[in-house]
């Protein structure tokens, strides 16, 4: 314990002090020994004389200042010793109170470490507590930081929005004023041409009228030409009506990748052109009609190097041609002809059979109104 080490403690300063008194006595009578022999020697050698004798005077008026400085020095040593001795009086009576002291406080030392110990222990929550608290607080303030910075942002995409929004709602006012004024002017427009819209819808009714007229007119003699070619080509199985048309297989017309007509082919357009040419006598001149000649073939590629054709839209073409030059050759006006080729790209009937391509393989007749 600590006032344990105080009293085992054991004071040399008084003893040094002591110590160092007794030499300098000493000392100094070495010194006083040795100068009286050395003078005495010196006293009796005939050699030195008065210079020694000088010399000795000298040596003892210095030697005697040092004694005198040595005794003042033993005196302040001594005025010295005395004042460390009372200081250590001191030190000792301060040291005896200490004791006491640290005697009186053996007993609690213990509780006063327990203390400490708790105290520290509160201390280091509470510095854990309120560390947590400024990391809390320093995330907060970044979090409202990075608000901050958002809010800004925020804002300044607002202004700039605001300001888009204004320039469009300038944009859009004159467009508005150009559209009322477009509108104002088509207004104007549309009273002058409401008069006219009367005027041409009585002269598109009445042509409307006009024409559906002509059209059941001509339905009449749509029937009246199938009827007759019906009755002229008797039991013909090579022309077969389709709806509205007549359809005459190329194979009786022409020979295998030919456009020239055979022979039986020219008898039969015979027949047909003479049910024509009666038509065309009962038909009104005012009645604007015509002979659709439409040429088709089957999806067999045309042999490469043909003459005259390089294709099967050509080759549907060149038949329909020649179908109408034997009209014409019979006697039908040839405005009232009018031949088109189709190729392959209106097949009458889907597939690779024999039979398919057969019929895909026609010329197709029509009275229609140009």
């Amino acid at each position: 314990m600590l006032n344990i080490r105080f009293r085992d403690r054991t004071n040399t300063w008084p003893g040094f002090v002591d110590l160092f008194s007794n030499l300098v006595i000493i000392l100094i009578f070495l010194l006083i020994v040795f100068v009286f022999l050395w003078t005495t020697t010196s006293v009796f050698n005939k050699r030195s004389g008065v210079k020694t004798v000088a010399e000795l005077k000298q040596a003892n008026a210095e030697q005697l200042e040092r004694i005198q400085q040595m005794t003042a020095d033993e005196q302040e040593a001594k005025r010295l010793l005395i004042l460390a001795r009372a200081e250590l009086e001191n030190l000792e009576t301060s040291n005896a109170e200490l004791n006491d002291e640290l005697n009186q406080m053996d007993m609690s030392v213990e509780d006063l470490v327990t203390a400490y110990e708790n105290k520290v222990s509160e201390l280091q929550t509470q510095g854990r507590d309120m560390q947590a608290m400024v990391d809390s607080l320093t995330a907060q303030l970044n979090q409202a930081t990075l608000d901050k910075e958002a809010a800004a942002k925020l804002e300044q995409e607002r202004k700039e929005l605001q300001e888009q929004m204004q320039a469009q709602r300038s944009e859009l006012s004159a467009q508005l004023a150009e559209l009322q004024a477009a509108l104002d002017a088509a207004e104007e427009k549309a009273r002058d041409q409401e008069i006219q819209y009367v005027e041409m819808s009585s002269r598109l009714n009445k042509a409307l009228a006009d024409k559906v007229a002509e059209l059941n007119s001509m339905k009449a003699y749509q029937s009246e030409f199938y009827k007759a070619i019906k009755i002229a080509l008797g039991d013909r199985t090579t022309v077969q009506p389709d709806g509205d048309r007549f359809i005459v297989s190329s194979d009786i017309l022409f020979g295998s990748g030919s456009y020239t007509l055979s022979p039986e082919g020219k008898n039969q357009l015979r027949l047909i052109a003479n049910v024509i040419k009666d038509l065309e006598s009962k038909i009104p001149s005012d009645v604007n009609w015509i002979i659709r000649v439409d040429g088709h073939t089957d999806k067999k590629p045309v042999v490469p190097g043909t003459r005259g054709y390089s294709n099967n839209m050509q080759l549907s073409l060149r038949r329909a041609t020649a179908v109408a030059d034997a009209l014409a050759s019979y006697g039908v006006s040839r405005r009232r002809l009018v031949p088109s080729g189709f190729g392959d790209m209106q097949p009458a009937e889907l597939g690779n059979s024999p039979e398919a391509l057969q019929k895909n393989r026609r010329i197709e007749l029509q009275l229609t109104n140009r």
